[in-house]
């Protein structure tokens, strides 16, 4: 019954070809994912950064203008205090100097809210606060002034210096305060207390400093710099600083997060567009494999089909001159298909050489039956006990040989041995009819062996065949053996000999892996067979030589030897021994030859040459 068809490649799931797209989607998956970790890992930390450096700057630059705003009223101060007239009212105060630098032109010129005189004991001599928008007096500032110098380190303050500034919070305001010594012009006098200016920074001024938009926050909330950061924007609280160091107030401004934003922007851009090129790249090398993969393999299916159902070991055709490994898969499918022939021949021709083993199993049963006698008289021989115990013999002959034995002891003692001897004798006879029934048995398995010996003796039918035929099939399935590459060279013309197929087959197959395994052992990965053909009158002559280990002269003798081996780790196969008794056997030789270890070797087979009338009969 004939079995049916194997289903064609399978265009679902389980095929190659699904298999492939589930791999390519993972492999774009598990890609486009560890794109987005790489980027997200080296872009997002990189803007993050330069948002810090940002919100640093902008710290900076508020601490700057701070600093900036306090220095111009510590110089105005200066100016007071390095004052002879200055100098002079600490000593004896007057109405005149304070109608004159305390009016609120004066204090509008120096852009101060409130001025004050203090004596080195603390106590306030003249303080005043005018609104300079109005010129108004404000009564409640200046009492908040005049509350504010009672706790100011003047010391700390000045830190040795005949100037200083900070900054204090006056009821719901911030100001910023010069204090100066108050010294004559040049400098010289003991001081004779300090003079005090305030300036009120507001949130307007602050931002126009910041050319941005900050407020001043009374409620002072620690003494470094606060930073909160929303989705598009950074909330900067900056400490202004008072006189003892901590802070009295905070100025807060927001900036937005333009460098951030920028950073995810291009992080989304990049895994978008990067994913995208994957995509692409996936598509293209899918349809790839699909044509110059796939379609190949199931141009190779389809034809295995087609062989499979007719029994015809047709060739597959070549795509035009491709060199791929596609290519290279159809051409040893098709070299497949050649030995596949070959070998279907040669089961042809060896059907009978099997049926001439069946018969040895024959044979050897034939001599199973002839050893069953020997057998059985050896394992009766081994079992028979002695008739007469050895030692009562011996005692025996002791008594005998005596000489204080009685008549009657002497005559039962040489009937004992008498009947002892007789017994041996007899028990020697039966044991020779035995073995003369052994010896008949041997030489009837002597025979049997002889005769089948004699069959197997009988020289193999020589037919014509073209040993350049023979060799280029081997020299295929021998160049992938060993994992070496093995350049073969070989005649292209026909040669016709007078040998067995089938045997001169295995004796070229056999040298030339015994060639590969010598190339092999070189430690190279690449190596030469070059094989000649040289027909002289009735003789052939086929020369096999390689680049191999080669061989010392004097093991060239020992190479013939059942059973020897050059390779360590190997036994059994076909040996040389055997190639060389079927060379004789076919009416030819084998010879070895090489120069020395490392210099290769050189097989040399004769054989007899088809003659010239056979040749032109079977044409």
């Amino acid at each position: 019954m004939q079995r049916p068809l194997a289903r064609p490649m399978a265009r679902g799931g389980g095929s190659l070809g699904g298999k492939l797209v589930r791999l390519l989607t993972l492999v774009g998956v598990g890609g486009a994912i560890a794109i987005t970790l790489l980027l997200i890992g080296v872009i997002t930390p990189s803007f993050n950064q330069l948002e810090n450096r940002a919100v640093h700057g902008h710290v900076e630059r508020m601490q700057a203008a701070l600093a900036e705003y306090a220095s111009k009223v510590e110089s105005a101060v200066r100016d007071y205090g390095d004052w002879t007239a200055s100098y002079d009212y600490m000593a004896r105060p007057s109405a005149a100097f304070e109608r004159d630098s305390f009016s609120t032109l004066a204090m509008a010129n120096l852009g101060v809210e409130g001025m004050a005189y203090v004596a080195p004991d603390g106590r306030v001599v003249v303080a005043r606060w005018r609104d300079l928008a109005s010129g108004a007096e404000r009564p409640d500032m200046r009492g908040q002034l005049i509350a504010m110098i009672g706790r100011v380190p003047f010391a700390r303050v000045l830190a040795g210096r005949s100037s200083g500034r900070f900054y204090a919070r006056l009821g719901d305001v911030v100001a910023a305060v010069g204090v100066a010594q108050i010294r004559r012009s040049d400098g010289t006098g003991a001081p004779r207390g300090h003079v005090l200016m305030a300036r009120v920074i507001s949130s307007q001024r602050l931002s126009e400093l910041l050319q941005l938009d900050a407020r001043i926050d009374p409620a002072a909330r620690g003494d470094s710099a606060v930073i909160g950061r929303r989705a598009r924007a950074v909330d900067i609280a900056v400490p202004i600083r008072g006189a003892d160091g901590h802070a009295v107030a905070a100025a807060r401004f927001s900036v937005p997060r333009a460098v951030s934003n920028l950073g995810r922007r291009m992080v989304l851009l990049a895994v978008a567009g990067s994913t995208m090129l994957l995509l692409i790249v996936l598509m293209v090398l899918r349809r790839a494999i699909a044509r110059l993969v796939l379609a190949p393999l199931r141009r190779v299916e389809a034809h295995m089909q087609r062989v499979r159902v007719s029994g015809s070991l047709t060739l597959l055709d070549e795509e035009g001159a491709r060199s791929d490994e596609i290519a290279s898969l159809g051409r040893s499918f098709n070299a497949m298909l050649r030995q596949l022939k070959d070998l279907r021949e040669q089961i042809e021709i060896q059907s009978f050489a099997l049926g001439r083993s069946e018969s040895a199993v024959a044979v050897m049963h034939n001599v199973r039956n002839a050893l069953n006698p020997i057998s059985t008289i050896l394992s009766q021989g081994i079992a028979q006990a002695p008739p007469v115990e050895r030692g009562m013999l011996d005692r025996a002959v002791a008594e005998l040989a005596g000489g204080d034995v009685s008549p009657e002891r002497r005559e039962k003692l040489a009937a004992f041995v008498a009947a002892g001897l007789e017994a041996q004798v007899q028990a020697r006879e039966a044991m020779r009819s035995e073995l003369v029934v052994g010896r008949e048995a041997m030489a009837h398995v002597l025979d049997i062996i002889g005769q089948q010996q004699a069959q197997a003796h009988e020289r193999p039918p020589l037919d014509a065949c073209d040993v350049t035929e023979i060799i280029a099939r081997n020299a295929t399935i021998a160049r992938y053996s060993e994992g070496v590459s093995i350049a073969f060279t070989f005649p292209a013309t026909p040669a016709p000999v007078l040998a067995s197929r089938v045997i001169l087959s295995q004796v070229i197959g056999n040298l030339f892996g015994n060639a590969a395994e010598a190339i092999a052992a070189t430690g190279r990965d690449h190596g030469s067979i070059i094989v000649a053909i040289e027909q002289t009158g009735e003789r052939t002559t086929i020369r096999i030589n390689d680049d191999g280990e080669g061989f010392d002269a004097d093991t060239a003798a020992t190479l013939f030897q059942r059973g020897f081996s050059t390779r360590a780790h190997k036994s059994g196969g076909l040996g040389l021994h055997w190639c060389a008794n079927s060379m004789v056997a076919m009416g030819g030789a084998l010879h070895l030859h090489s120069r020395g270890r490392g210099l290769g070797a050189e097989a040399v087979l004769t054989l007899a040459s088809v003659p010239a009338d056979a040749l032109a009969t079977a044409a």
